[in-house]
């Protein structure tokens, strides 16, 4: 069964002009367990695409359908859809000042598990995570993002991935911005949340780098709003030596 089905999305953002139209009829289908990788140049809804689906304001669905496990996502609000399981880790991380990490991340898990975690079981389960993902334990005073570096934020975004156990988790150009430990580290991440076999994972990006890490079952081309090809992780290589430019110029026409 597909955790995410979406067939025919259309989406226009919100100018001041008036509604852009973005996204011109998207079908994806991502089945539990499996990763995706959504590729395609910038400019191309990528972004888009993924703050539609978790209910981003700024964005105005005109028609299709997306559904999680058989649920209507698009009934549902930008938090409803946390709370059923889907996971957004953003390009850009916003800071939230006043808010620290701790108090930021229990009050997460409890929205999703429906009750708070153990305070005792809950530290543990914190630093354990941490400790895998590199992170100074000071870090969970910190306020949420302020004065980290992309790395830092970056894994950070994988923290909490890993403690709220989505059914899908969307990773938007994740591995933008990071060294190359801080990649494979972040990576490694990404793979205990896919060896658990319960969260599907659709990763976006325009580079292959992180796919050596992560490797997709399947690779989606992205362009003019579209999936305009699909294939295996050899389509991936296919991308990194022929570039992008043959599948816009398809897209358009």
């Amino acid at each position: 069964m597909a955790v995410l089905d979406i067939r025919g999305l259309r989406c226009s953002v919100l100018t001041e002009a008036g509604p852009r139209e973005i996204l011109h009829g998207v079908d994806l289908c991502v089945r539990q367990g499996e990763t995706h990788a959504l590729m395609g140049p910038n400019g191309s809804g990528k972004t888009t695409l993924a703050y539609a689906l978790a209910g981003h304001p700024k964005y105005l669905i005109t028609s299709g359908t997306v559904t999680l496990g058989g649920e209507d996502v698009l009934a549902m609000k930008a938090d409803e859809r946390a709370r059923a399981g889907i996971f957004l880790a953003m390009q850009y991380p916003v800071e939230v000042p006043g808010v620290s990490m701790s108090n930021f991340l229990r009050a997460a898990v409890t929205a999703v598990r429906g009750e708070a975690p153990r305070l005792r079981t809950w530290v543990k389960e914190v630093r354990a995570a941490m400790e895998r993902l590199h992170i100074d334990p000071e870090f969970a005073e910190r306020n949420v993002n302020e004065g980290f570096s992309g790395g830092e934020k970056k894994r950070h975004e994988i923290l909490q991935l890993e403690l709220l156990q989505p059914r899908i988790a969307i990773l938007d150009e994740t591995d933008s911005g990071l060294d190359v430990d801080a990649l494979r580290v972040v990576s490694e991440g990404v793979n205990r949340v896919r060896a658990t076999g319960r969260a599907a994972t659709l990763l976006i990006t325009h580079y292959t780098r992180i796919l050596r890490y992560v490797r997709p079952d399947h690779v989606h081309v992205f362009a003019d709003g579209r999936v305009v090809d699909s294939g295996g992780p050899e389509l991936a290589d296919r991308l990194e030596d022929e570039g992008y430019e043959s599948y816009v110029k398809r897209a358009q026409h």
